[in-house]
């Protein structure tokens, strides 16, 4: 007899994505079919993204009301709207393995995805825009970086944009700085200070700048250095490590992201023999070294060695105050803060860290916020969706407005961004803040 769901704890099973059978496009559509059918007897994740609407859509228009009804040259339509925010798998299904039926839709759409790039079925510009390394690396120069961050701002510009290359004209876009981190700081901070471990952390850190923290938001990982030299931990700035590969994960280009892990790797492993722990500002680059990598290669030592020595950074933190050497010494209250937790921290299973750490802030009240933000990797600066991706931000939005806050903003700065670019829309002013740049704040430093 079929369990009807299961209440155990998902296991997420490897990708296999070098199996002999991934890329066949007969298999691909028999198992796309399998799910889809299990999908549209259960329904219970309509409301994260749009991906399953459209499926449920395609099945109500259907001839027979059931998925066998769907032409099979609209099941990739389903695809299209699948950004890999792992939460239907990771908070909401009750068939994902052990349960017999081994649903795992984020696996199943990031396959079509990759058959889909195997078949040369790629826009020129997703190709592009993924490529964030080497793009926020040209645009972050001096003189391009305020050409582009002006250009960003001329609407028939962006009008343009969109015309040609299929970028939202309305869509808010990263700013690109002219001096990004690796110019801004030294290859270590705190060197001064001697490294207190825990039981599972070693009082020394290595950072994880990422593109973005990088060239978009470096100020960012400034705070997160001086919020860790604060709590007594010495620093190390990692210089030669490039994008984590989310980007190349989204578009569906497997062997692009195990040749950017291959060439991440050594960095990695040399700061773990120097005694750090590792960290990043961005959720999206800390998973893809905690989960998505360790599920594409399940046996490879090295990558299992890094993604135990990956932290969220307010994990991290927690684990600190859990042994008692976190700083708890706040010299400023934050009033009312709105946070809105992002979803590739959420699907870590560490749980509300981010809110356990400011919540130790004396004069602080957390409004916290577990709904996706809509902004999705590339989603949001697409023509195709962006309207879509306003639409999914808009109750985020409206809760953060709700909340009259003297504060808000959320783990991931792309979120961030999306959520204020929708409070402007509805009249409203201010930036969105890391909650690392808040905890310097509350510091007073």
């Amino acid at each position: 007899m079929v369990r009807e769901g299961s209440l155990e704890a998902p296991e997420r099973q490897p990708l296999g994505w070098r199996d002999e059978g991934f890329y066949d496009e007969d298999s691909l559509y028999e198992e796309l079919e399998r799910i889809y059918d299990i999908c549209h007897g259960c329904r219970r994740c309509v409301s994260l993204c749009d991906a399953f609407p459209t499926l449920f859509d395609l099945v109500d228009e259907s001839p027979t009301l059931e998925v066998d009804g769907i032409p099979k040259e609209d099941y990739t339509k389903v695809v299209d709207q699948c950004f890999l925010c792992d939460l239907c798998a990771e908070t909401k299904c009750p068939y994902l393995p052990p349960h017999e039926w081994a649903v795992d839709f984020p696996h199943l759409m990031l396959r079509a995805k990759a058959w889909r790039f195997k078949q040369g079925d790629t826009k020129w510009r997703d190709r592009l825009i993924t490529s964030t390394d080497r793009v926020f690396g040209v645009l972050s120069k001096p003189g391009i970086a305020q050409a582009a961050n002006a250009a960003a701002r001329i609407k028939p510009l962006r009008k343009l944009g969109e015309r040609i290359a299929g970028m939202a004209a309305d869509a808010p876009l990263p700013v690109f700085n002219a001096k990004p981190l690796s110019k801004r700081v030294g290859t270590s901070a705190g060197d001064e200070l001697d490294a207190v471990p825990s039981d599972r952390t070693t009082g020394r850190v290595a950072i994880y700048a990422t593109c973005y923290g990088d060239y978009n938001t470096p100020e960012i990982v400034e705070d997160m250095i001086a919020v860790l030299n604060h709590n007594g931990i010495p620093v190390t700035i990692l210089k030669d490590a490039g994008c984590c590969g989310m980007p190349k994960l989204e578009l569906g280009d497997l062997d692009r992201v195990a040749a950017m892990k291959e060439a991440n790797l050594p960095a990695f492993l040399e700061a773990i023999e120097a005694g750090c722990d590792l960290l990043a500002p961005v959720p999206s680059c800390v998973l893809m070294y905690k989960q998505e990598l360790p599920l594409m290669f399940p046996d490879d030592e090295e990558v299992a060695r890094v993604a135990a020595a990956f932290f969220d950074p307010f994990e991290y933190l927690m684990l600190r105050h859990r042994a008692g050497l976190l700083n708890t010494d706040f010299r400023n209250p934050l009033g009312k803060v709105a946070y809105h937790v992002a979803c590739h921290q959420r699907v870590q299973n560490i749980g509300g860290k981010t809110r356990e750490f400011l919540n130790l802030i004396e004069g602080t009240e957390v409004a916290a916020i577990e709904r996706c933000s809509g902004h999705d990797g590339t989603y949001a600066v697409k023509a195709e969706t962006h309207a879509k991706a306003m639409k999914i931000a808009r109750p985020v939005v409206n809760r953060v407005k709700q909340a009259n806050p003297d504060r808000f903003g959320s783990d991931c700065p792309m979120a961030g961004r999306l959520i204020a670019h929708g409070l402007e829309g509805q009249g409203e002013t201010g930036e969105a803040e890391h909650p690392i740049s808040m905890a310097r704040a509350a510091y007073g430093i």
